[in-house]
């Protein structure tokens, strides 16, 4: 059993008079993947070194001479509690066990230990202790309401209260080896934040990324593990895959959700392992890249089909990001428009035109089905054919047509409401609902007849008219 190599950074402190002990123990952990350990045959050595450096795990034995590991183990639960500490010992006493572990021990395993199980143990104290720093840091940034990273998070604009959450989560995960899972809808910036997230991690190496959307299992292994010479026809040269690109840093995989059934196995078995193997080769390599994966489908329902694997799932589900549309974060449609038209103009070596009022309304009530991209685009195409200072509204009303984009989600109100309502013993009559839509239009366009009259459909000087009926008829 390894520890699969999740964290090439764990540090571990092994304390036992026993030379011997103290081999077999460093050699079991070293072949696990964790290099960095450091060993002690005398306890009261250990107290001097953690006031100048720490330590991610201590492994303690119990018996040993001038400082007893039961009092070694009272001064580190008091003074570093957040050092697990895994006791090693020949002592099988329950009440011994039961004592260690009320004072803070992780784990009491009885020499001599089988190699396995010290890895898992030491694999679960690991795990168990990250979650514990994540979960307090992440309370600790909601509590701070602030950002440690605020420049890295630079690309992604807004002012939204739910995407600023969202930051400090990307904070506390961005720190861990654990794959993240990224979803929402197309064009809500999920690469931005996987970017995010590995400068936020400080990794070395860099960040690569994929779209696996159309590769079938074959790309999808060379574009990813490499092949060697002669590996199939064409491979005329050795060629490294995205996962050696990617080495110490980050690979980020889109669309997620379109991976073959092989592929996912594939990609699994990179997760779980940490090794993999190039096309044409029996020798393993091993991988020490960050996996981000992201889609816009619904992957949970995908899993309740079969059309994607479960343990699959729950490997990629280490942290999950889940981006909201812009329609739910209406809020920064002014901050985005303002930085597109700033952003579109400098390309094109324009002064930034100003825009009329009424367009952040009929943006507002635009369902924007490609999200932040879309309103890019538009901006872009706006401020190109802008041939004054003030953007023309017609040009987003003929892309946008109001009318056209909510049609289908108006009919889906329309049958929730027919089937949810209920109806007096005296109906309304036809007259008085179209007063009601006309009310409702003019509500969600602050007063523009324009915008409201393609909310419903109908010609503004139609809704004009509307209007002054109902005027005269209140008089």
């Amino acid at each position: 059993m390894s520890l699969k190599k999740e964290n090439f950074n764990y540090s571990i402190a092994i304390v036992d008079d026993e030379k011997e002990s103290l081999y077999t123990y460093s050699l079991i952990v070293k072949q696990s993947g964790i290099s960095d350990i450091t060993l002690f045959e005398d306890a009261r050595e250990l107290p001097l070194v953690l006031k100048e450096r720490s330590f991610s795990l201590i492994l303690l034995d119990l018996s040993m001479p001038y400082l007893s590991g039961f009092e070694l183990l009272k001064f580190l639960t008091v003074e570093y509690p957040e050092i697990p500490v895994i006791i090693i010992t020949a002592i099988k006493e329950i009440d011994t066990a039961v004592e260690c572990i009320k004072m803070g021990a992780s784990d009491y395993l009885v020499k001599p230990v089988e190699p396995n199980k010290l890895l898992s143990s030491i694999k679960n104290t690991l795990e168990m202790n990250r979650l514990r720093e994540e979960i307090i840091g992440l309370k600790y940034r909601l509590i701070e309401d602030k950002l440690e990273n605020e420049e890295y998070f630079s690309e992604i604009i807004t002012v939204n209260q739910k995407m600023r959450g969202l930051f400090k989560y990307i904070e506390v995960i961005s720190k861990t080896e654990q794959p993240v899972l990224i979803t929402g809808e197309t064009g809500t910036g999920k690469e931005l934040v996987a970017r995010a997230i590995h400068k936020i991690s400080g990794k070395k190496g860099d960040f690569v990324a994929i779209n696996v959307a159309g590769l079938d299992d074959n790309m999808f292994s060379d574009t990813l593990f490499g092949h060697k010479k002669g590996a199939f026809t064409g491979a005329i040269s050795n060629r490294e895959g995205l996962i050696a690109k990617a080495k110490g840093g980050t690979l980020f995989l889109d669309e997620i959700g379109d991976l073959t059934e092989p592929s996912q196995l594939k990609l699994l078995r990179v997760l779980q392992e940490k090794i993999y193997y190039p096309i044409g080769s029996d020798i393993p390599k091993i991988s020490d890249t960050r996996i981000i994966v992201a889609t816009n489908q619904n992957i949970q329902e995908m899993v309740k089909k079969g059309s994607f694997r479960k343990d699959l799932f729950f490997r990629l589900k280490a942290h999950h990001v889940h981006l909201p549309p812009l329609r739910e974060r209406k809020d920064d449609i002014p901050v985005l428009l303002d930085h597109f038209i700033k952003e579109a103009a400098i390309s094109l070596g324009k002064k930034p035109p100003k825009y009329p009022e009424e367009l952040l309304i009929l943006l507002s009530n635009y369902t924007f089905p490609g999200n932040i991209r879309e309103l890019k685009m538009l901006v872009y195409d706006a401020v190109t054919r802008c041939s004054s200072n003030v953007l023309s509204l017609e040009i987003f009303k003929d892309i946008i047509d109001i009318g056209s984009a909510l049609d289908n989600e108006f009919k889906s109100e329309i049958v929730k409401f027919y089937i949810q309502m209920r109806f007096p013993d005296k109906l309304p009559t036809l007259r008085e609902m179209e007063d009601l839509l006309v009310k409702e239009a003019m509500r969600r366009a602050q007063g523009n007849q324009g915008i409201a009259a393609s909310m419903l459909g109908i010609t503004r000087q139609a809704l004009n008219k509307r209007l002054k009926s109902n005027r005269a008829s209140l008089k």
